[in-house]
């Protein structure tokens, strides 16, 4: 009887095992293909976030902010820093959040700016 219930929680693994391989198989396969529709403002992009710490939408939250304009992330940025400063009974640690959401915010904005300056240069050159 406990040869059966071996041979059962044996095969039950098997399936598990191999179900969560494909899954894995498959979305590995999914990743690749939306970093490569991304193209390579995706890939800056992702590369920032991983320097950051920060993704784009995070960043976005904290500053509760829905459009990427300088202004608009400055004048956010500014509000919520004077608010969380600590000597006006505020957090270093949201504060700190507020300054890494801008600079995220900026790097995002350099990285949207800079393919139109290069297709200037291309254009130049030729």
């Amino acid at each position: 009887m406990a040869k059966y219930f071996a041979q059962i929680i044996m095969m039950g693994a098997q399936v598990v095992g191999r179900a969560f391989a494909r899954a894995l198989r498959q979305e590995y396969a999914a990743s690749q293909a939306a970093a490569q529709a991304r193209g390579r403002s995706g890939q800056q992009s992702a590369a920032a976030s991983s320097i950051t710490g920060m993704s784009l939408q995070e960043a976005q939250q904290i500053l509760n902010i829905t459009t990427l304009t300088p202004e608009e992330i400055q004048k956010s940025y500014e509000h919520l820093f004077k608010v969380n400063d600590k000597s006006v009974g505020g957090s270093f640690y949201l504060q700190s959040k507020v300054v890494r959401a801008k600079e995220r915010l900026d790097e995002e904005l350099s990285i949207q700016t800079e393919p139109p300056q290069q297709q200037k240069q291309q254009n130049t050159e030729t």
